[in-house]
């Protein structure tokens, strides 16, 4: 047998919220309940984890439109304007 599992009430939801989350759900071919669990899995699925420094992330993101190479990291460096002139 698995463990207990917690319950959560959630009290005053708006009724636009609970009809967009009933058809996210059957969207997505579950119940309401499932849906609103999965939500709540992806919010807190990367919390204390290490974030990734902010290049890397930036290179990931922009990979499919062509972005190849390494964007340093400037942690540390203080910040600089921008220049528009060149």
């Amino acid at each position: 047998m698995g463990r207990p599992m917690a319950q959560l009430v959630v009290r005053n939801l708006d009724d636009d919220v609970k009809a967009k989350l009933q058809r996210r759900a059957r969207r997505h071919g579950r119940s309401t309940e499932e849906e609103v669990r999965d939500i709540l899995r992806g919010a807190v699925r990367h919390e204390g984890a290490p974030a990734r420094p902010l290049g890397t992330r930036l290179k990931a993101r922009f990979a499919g439109v062509g972005l190849k190479e390494d964007i340093p990291e400037l942690r540390g460096q203080p910040a600089r304007p921008a220049d528009f002139a060149s």
